[in-house]
């Protein structure tokens, strides 16, 4: 005899098929960051996709402060899914209290590798800051205080030899709010984690001449984490940069966790790559997306539903 799960198991597996719907809505909720960020922008867009290709579930999206929030309810079982950054989903299997996490969060499993953030630091061109060590003595932005930037911004940091006691001024603000100083010229500088081209960075570009300062190569290689990887800022991504700037990257990941069915997970990650531009037209980040990329560095051990979907697009073999 079939338990209750493993029947409920079957019928969303079948509607995630479309052979027929379920008999019963499951709930799945996918948590998210702020509500103004790309996360969830792509979460409310994955819902939709949810909706219509699982009938058997019934979508919600959570606004969240950070990826360790999210890896904090998911493993509580108050998510389903959720968007983090690898350093977070990293720190949090292996229960790393540096990074957060007093204990392993052993429920994790993951989905998808999605797109990169891109470590970037703007200076103001008139604070005659041009590389990390000219940050020292300065006025700079370090994200909101216990955000994902704030942890890139730390590692970064510490990688290059200097801590929050180097500046003139810490300022712990979202991105917006950074923006704001960095016109009216009460900030030299700020750290974003985002995608390329986000338009806080894009914004400030506009209003005052900047300088993109590049993070080198053996700065990333000081984080000793496999986490962060060299990256390049293109030329002419913003107003006067007008070369390429070498930067840092952490990718983002699709988490699940233990406890949801094989099936529900298998019709998650079949309905997000089979839907994908339908992300992309959510926000542009989607574009650096790519199922060749689905599972580099995966922090966590693949959901069983996961594995099944790419097992059969070849993914994996």
């Amino acid at each position: 005899m079939l338990s209750l799960s493993n029947a409920l198991g079957c019928l969303l597996l079948t509607a995630a098929l479309g052979a027929a719907p379920a008999r019963a809505a499951e709930s799945v909720t996918i948590l998210a960051g702020g509500a103004s960020g790309a996360y969830h922008a792509l979460a409310v867009a994955l819902a939709d996709v949810l909706d219509t290709a699982m009938p058997g579930i019934k979508t919600s999206v959570q606004a969240t402060k950070s990826s360790d929030e999210n890896l904090a309810l998911l493993q509580a079982a108050r998510g389903e899914i959720a968007f983090a950054l690898g350093d977070s989903v990293s720190s949090a299997w292996k229960g790393n209290g540096e990074g957060g996490f007093k204990a392993p969060h052993a429920k994790l499993r993951g989905i998808a590798a999605l797109y990169p953030n891109y470590i970037q630091i703007v200076a103001r061109a008139d604070s005659d800051i041009k590389s990390l060590a000219d940050l020292k003595g300065k006025n700079v932005s370090v994200g909101a205080s216990g955000s994902d930037t704030e942890r890139n911004a730390r590692t970064i940091l510490a990688a290059a030899g200097l801590s929050y006691k180097d500046f003139a001024k810490v300022e712990h603000l979202p991105f917006g709010e950074s923006v704001e100083l960095m016109k009216s010229r009460q900030l030299d500088a700020t750290l974003q984690s985002a995608g390329l081209g986000v338009s806080a960075m894009r914004d400030v570009a506009t209003s005052v001449d900047i300088v993109v300062v590049p993070i080198p190569p053996d700065v990333i290689r000081k984080t000793r984490s496999p986490a962060y990887l060299p990256a390049t800022i293109p030329a002419n991504t913003y107003r006067g940069q007008t070369a390429d700037v070498p930067a840092a990257a952490v990718r983002n990941y699709l988490v699940t966790r233990e406890g949801v069915s094989e099936a529900v997970a298998y019709g998650m990650t079949k309905a997000l790559w089979t839907s994908l531009p339908r992300l992309v037209g959510a926000h542009s980040a989607a574009q650096a997306i790519d199922i060749e990329r689905a599972l580099d560095g995966m922090p966590v051990p693949l959901h069983a539903g996961a594995r099944k979907y790419y097992r059969e697009v070849g993914i994996l073999k």
